[in-house]
C-alpha cells in the first residue's frame, strides 16, 4: 500500500489503463515555449492532474494607483493581453483540449480564475466533455482594496475542479481533508490570506510574478486529489508554486512557461525545496472537534511542518505533524484533539493547550502557533 494510499479514494475506480512508463515524461523539468505546443509533446493519458492558473484576461485600460498616488503593482504583462474575446476563447479551448487528452481516465482537472475569465473557461471545459465536480471559493483574508471605490472589493477567486466525464472516476483523500479542518468535512469555500511575506519570491526588491498563489492553496489541492507518486501538469508554471508542493509532497511535476525569466526563478526555488519524509506524508482515518482555526491550517501555511514533534508539557508522549493536519504517536493517530483524548483516555481533550511544540529552545502551546496564524491572515 502507497504512502497516502491509506484513504484509498480513488472513487469506484476502474482498471488501470496501460501504463505510460514515467522516464517517457520529462518529470521535473519546465517546458519551455507556448504551452499547446509543450503539451502536444506528452504522450496520451500520461498525467494525473493537471492544475491550470492560465491568463485571466483582465482587459485593464491604463495604470492604477493608490489614494497617495503610488502605483499599483497589477497584472499588465503582455501574456494576459488578448485582442478579443474570441482570440481568448480559441486558446482555452487549444489548452484545454491537450489537458483533456494528456490526463488519464481516472485523471483531473483544476483550473483557477477570476469573474474575468472563469465562466468562459467553465463554459468550454463543459463543451469539450469535462466534468464539474466542484466550484471552489478561494476567499481571501487579506485581499487587495478597491483604490477607485468603485465597486465591490474582489475577494475571491474560483477553482473548478473537474473529472475527464460525467461517469469517469477521479481521487478524492476525504479523510485527509476532514482531519486538515479538524475533523469537519472541507467545505467549497476556502479562507486561505494571499501570497505575503516571506514566501513572495522577489527579484530585486520587485515581486518575481503579480499572480504568484499561496503555496498553501496548493498543498490543498494535491492532498485532495492526487496521491504520492502521481503526475501533476501546470500548463502555467509561472514561479514554480505548484513544483515545490508537489515536490514537498512526493508527486513529480511537469512544467510547462514561455518567459524564461519565470522559468529560472522556478528552478531556484524548487532546488531549495526538500520532500517530506514517509511518515510525514502518512495521512490518516478521522474522529471529530473544531476550533476557530483548523489545526490543517497551520501545517498548509508552513506554521508547522510535517515531521515536527509535539509533545504534552510533561514530555510523555512525544507525536509526530503529518502532512494532512493529524498526528501519529507510533500506531496511533487522530486530530490534535482525538489523539490527545485517547492518549489520557479522557472524554475529551483541547489539542491547542495540551500540545507543545519547541522554537530555539523556548517551548510553546499549539495555541501560540495558532494566535500567530490568526495575526498573519488579519494583515
Amino acid at each position: 500500500m502507497g504512502v497516502l494510499e491509506t484513504t484509498k479514494q480513488r472513487v469506484m475506480r476502474a482498471p488501470k489503463p496501460v501504463q505510460v512508463p514515467k522516464d517517457a515524461l520529462p518529470l521535473g523539468k519546465i517546458l519551455p515555449g507556448d504551452c499547446v505546443e509543450a503539451m502536444r509533446q506528452l504522450p496520451d493519458a500520461s498525467v494525473d492532474l493537471v492544475f491550470a492558473d492560465p491568463p485571466y484576461n483582465l482587459q485593464l485600460g491604463g495604470d492604477l494607483n493608490r489614494p497617495d498616488g503610488s502605483h499599483v503593482d497589477a497584472v499588465t504583462d503582455h501574456w494576459d493581453q488578448f485582442s478579443s474575446f474570441k482570440a481568448y476563447d480559441d486558446f482555452t479551448k487549444a489548452w484545454l483540449t491537450e489537458a483533456k487528452r494528456v490526463l488519464k481516465p481516472d485523471g483531473a482537472l483544476w483550473v483557477i480564475g477570476s469573474y474575468h475569465n472563469i465562466y468562459r473557461v467553465g463554459a468550454i471545459l463543459q463543451d469539450l466533455g469535462f466534468w464539474l465536480l466542484n466550484d471552489i471559493v478561494w476567499r481571501k483574508t487579506n485581499p487587495m482594496p478597491n483604490f477607485r471605490g468603485t465597486r465591490f472589493t474582489n475577494a475571491h477567486e474560483t477553482l473548478l475542479w473537474a473529472s475527464q466525464g460525467e461517469k469517469a472516476k477521479y481521487h478524492f483523500n476525504y479523510r485527509a481533508m476532514k482531519t486538515l479542518n479538524d475533523e469537519l468535512q472541507m467545505r467549497s469555500d476556502w479562507v486561505i490570506p494571499i501570497c505575503n511575506g516571506g514566501e513572495r519570491l522577489k527579484e530585486n526588491g520587485h515581486k518575481a510574478h503579480p499572480t504568484q498563489k499561496p503555496e498553501a492553496l496548493l498543498y490543498r489541492v494535491l492532498l485532495a486529489t492526487t496521491e504520492k507518486g502521481d503526475v501533476v501538469l501546470d500548463p502555467f508554471f509561472g514561479t514554480g508554486t505548484t513544483g515545490a508542493v508537489a515536490k514537498r509532497l512526493g508527486r513529480h511535476w511537469i512544467g510547462c512557461e514561455r518567459e524564461d525569466f519565470y522559468r529560472g526563478v522556478a528552478m531556484k526555488r524548487i532546488e531549495k525545496e526538500l520532500p517530506l519524509d514517509e511518515s510525514a506524508l502518512t495521512t490518516m482515518q478521522a474522529g471529530r472537534a473544531a476550533p476557530k482555526v483548523a489545526f490543517g491550517a497551520l501545517v498548509e501555511a508552513g506554521l508547522l511542518k510535517p515531521g515536527t514533534e509535539v509533545f504534552d508539557k510533561q514530555r510523555r508522549w512525544v507525536a509526530t505533524v503529518r502532512a494532512d493536519g493529524s498526528l501519529a504517536y507510533g500506531k496511533q493517530s487522530g486530530s490534535i484533539h482525538g489523539l490527545g483524548k485517547d492518549l489520557q483516555g479522557a472524554p475529551s481533550c483541547n489539542g491547542w493547550t495540551f500540545w507543545h511544540y519547541e522554537v530555539d529552545g523556548e517551548v510553546r502551546a499549539l495555541d501560540a502557533a495558532r494566535q500567530f496564524y490568526l495575526l498573519a491572515t488579519e494583515d
